[in-house]
């Protein structure tokens, strides 16, 4: 068994701007410095994160599923963009920006709909065919010389994983199989290990979206550790008995926390779940995986179900989360009851949410002006602040 390495070397400390170097300064053997507080309450430090994180890596932007019918769109906030999700006549989905070719305005105002062949700007009518093309205008056949493909929407980089659609604003995207993918292998030790919980055919059992007045980076840590777990997770605990321990399991390469001797499911109470999905290999039986995709996707992998949750970090101090149940197709059509696997998870979530609520206004207190220390259970989350860093140029600012 191995465990993702702590940061080796002393760093120095962040100032309290982007041009920070690193945040894994060693203060002692076993203490390790965070990201100062401003990292979680400056505006123009969210701003650079968005541009240098949210919109030059693959985002994870809506359930594929969910856009079951030619026609139906979602728009999402991928940093300072709204990007419009739809499925085109022919079956394929499609990205754009959210923004007509003609005089800016928003395509379209709402979070989700469905159109019948088209999508067209409330302002001037300029209508676009699914696939971006502009095929209709006010006057458009007295302008012959429009170049209907060159003012079609502009594509945004669309690639399928999971069942979900992930997208990219980056001119040239990042290898979505170096970034994306090898999150899965790092995490699990095999590229085939999360394909036997065949999550894109799973079928939607729950959702529930979080608004939570928090930076989008205390829930990531939250995430990245368990020395908080036993005392705010006592349900969790109680199904994961390691985790009491504090340390995190999560991120032990292909170590599953294992379910506690008389525990039946992953549910609130311990009782017996559903039929284990079919491709689950016995290894995988009675045993909890989480990966983390950076920036901003938790999957978590149990024996009858996948739970993901999708971040969209809308302020310093705001993130919505999207939370996804899923289950075998036949469960869900089954009508089963499937309340006390997802009051698990819920549950853990709104400790996780409140304590990351009740974190964020420290973030601003002079006590926090060159942030807090992580101790050796949470050396690991120095590793997230290095690669943040690295992301925001290092000397940019």
């Amino acid at each position: 068994m191995t465990t993702t390495p702590a940061p080796q070397s002393p760093l120095p400390v962040p100032s309290t701007s982007v041009s920070a170097a690193s945040a894994a300064q060693r203060i002692s053997p076993s203490l390790i410095a965070t990201l100062p507080g401003d990292y979680y309450t400056d505006p123009e430090i969210f701003r650079q994160e968005q541009e240098h994180v949210f919109e030059s890596m693959w985002f994870c932007a809506v359930r594929s599923a969910d856009l079951g019918r030619p026609g139906a769109f979602r728009t999402v906030q991928v940093g300072r963009e709204s990007v419009v999700i739809t499925r085109t006549r022919t079956g394929e989905l499609r990205a754009f920006l959210n923004v007509c070719r003609h005089r800016g305005a928003r395509l379209c105002t709402e979070e989700s709909g469905e159109v019948r062949r088209s999508l067209q700007c409330p302002y001037h009518a300029w209508t676009y065919d699914l696939d971006g093309r502009l095929i209709a205008a006010p006057n458009l056949i007295k302008m012959p010389d429009v170049d209907r493909v060159e003012y079609g929407l502009i594509k945004v980089a669309l690639r399928e994983w999971l069942g979900y659609a992930w997208v990219c604003l980056a001119d040239e995207p990042p290898s979505f199989e170096d970034t994306v993918l090898h999150a899965a292998v790092e995490r699990l030790g095999d590229a085939a290990a999360i394909d036997h919980y065949g999550t894109e055919d799973l079928a939607l059992g729950k959702r529930i979206v979080y608004d939570v007045k928090a930076n989008w980076k205390l829930i990531v840590e939250n995430f990245m550790e368990c020395y908080h777990c036993a005392t705010i997770h006592p349900e969790l605990t109680d199904v994961l008995p390691e985790f009491a321990d504090g340390y995190a399991a999560q991120y032990y390469v292909g170590h599953g926390a294992e379910f506690g001797a008389e525990i039946r499911g992953f549910t609130v109470d311990g009782s017996e779940g559903f039929e284990k999905l079919p491709a689950v290999s016995e290894d995988q039986d009675r045993r909890y995986y989480a990966i983390t995709v950076k920036p901003s996707v938790f999957v978590n992998l149990v024996p009858d179900h996948v739970i993901v949750h999708r971040m969209f970090p809308l302020a310093e101090d705001r993130t919505v989360i999207e939370c996804d149940w899923l289950y075998a197709p036949e469960v869900v059509a089954s009508g089963a009851d499937v309340s006390k696997s997802v009051e698990l998870f819920h549950r853990v979530n709104v400790q996780d949410f409140e304590a990351c609520e009740r974190t964020q206004p420290a973030m601003s207190s002079r006590a926090y002006r060159r942030g807090g220390v992580l101790v050796p259970n949470e050396h690991h989350i120095g590793i997230f602040h290095e690669w943040l860093v690295e992301k925001l140029g290092g000397g940019h600012g």
